[in-house]
């Protein structure tokens, strides 16, 4: 083979391979997954790309020096907060472990991303976390202890509306939310005496009311009986026991003394 035809293959692969390091170096390509939506920033610039944020989808082609791509889901997502404290009106502590579930609207993608300037787990660990903690707060600062505690449907119906509010006009969408709230320990002891002295004191009403039960069956059973001994009391009249005399009577007559006769004397006893 010519040496210079050598020569020239090597200088064009050479030039190939540099092409190929710097367009690697000075260019991206990127894929946005399906549901998700990928915002293309422009980094330079007067307003460092606050003006120049587009939607893109699928293979994107970009610079990384001067610009960046950020892929927001726009599926369902769940958030399990840790837990935290609010304290209710009277003062009382309550603890609640939230998990939200929610989704980005497309539409509001640019515009959240424009705000806040953070991905969507960094906003689950800022803003969404701030405002689902002022949400409780404010709420359980409208309840007793007690009023809470007997009426948590209504505290979190009022916790889930506000949240659905203030994330709508942002962009976010409320789907679910679960507090998991604990009362206080002492708040939990004081309703479990409550209860115990409910219970008690419905057996002890029971307790009389079976005891005035038996009573009055005692009460009834002796007047029976004592009506039955008077009905037949009144009827043992002197034919009657007559009647019975002769009824039992054998046949033989009595024999009293060294004469026979019927009936004893008891002059003589």
């Amino acid at each position: 083979m010519n040496i210079k035809v050598i020569i020239r293959t090597a200088i064009v692969v050479v030039v190939l391979v540099a092409i190929g390091l710097i367009f690697s170096f000075f260019f991206r390509m990127e894929r946005i997954d399906a549901g998700h939506t990928g915002i293309r920033v422009n980094l330079v610039g007067d307003n460092k790309g606050v003006d120049d944020i587009t939607e893109v989808t699928g293979w994107v082609m970009y610079m990384p020096f001067i610009t960046a791509i950020y892929e927001f889901p726009i599926y369902t997502q769940v958030k399990d907060y840790d837990p935290f404290i609010v304290n209710a009106k009277d003062g009382s502590e309550f603890k609640v472990d939230p998990t939200l579930s929610y989704y980005v609207n497309q539409n509001s993608v640019p515009q959240i991303f424009r705000q806040y300037r953070k991905t969507l787990k960094e906003l689950e660990n800022g803003y969404l976390k701030n405002v689902i903690y002022d949400c409780y707060r404010l709420t359980a600062n409208r309840f007793s202890s007690d009023s809470l505690m007997s009426n948590r449907g209504a505290f979190e119906e009022e916790v889930q509306m506000r949240l659905e509010t203030t994330l709508k006009k942002e962009g976010f969408i409320y789907q679910q939310l679960t507090s998991n709230i604990t009362p206080p320990q002492s708040l939990k002891d004081a309703i479990d005496s409550k209860n115990r002295t409910i219970q008690e004191a419905m057996q002890a009403e029971n307790k009389v009311r079976q005891a005035e039960a038996d009573a009055k069956i005692r009460r009834i059973k002796a007047e029976t009986e004592k009506y039955e001994n008077d009905l037949k009391s009144s009827t043992l009249t002197h034919m009657i026991l007559q009647q019975m005399y002769i009824e039992k009577w054998d046949g033989k007559l009595p024999v009293y003394g060294t004469v026979p006769q019927i009936f004893q004397d008891i002059s003589k006893k």
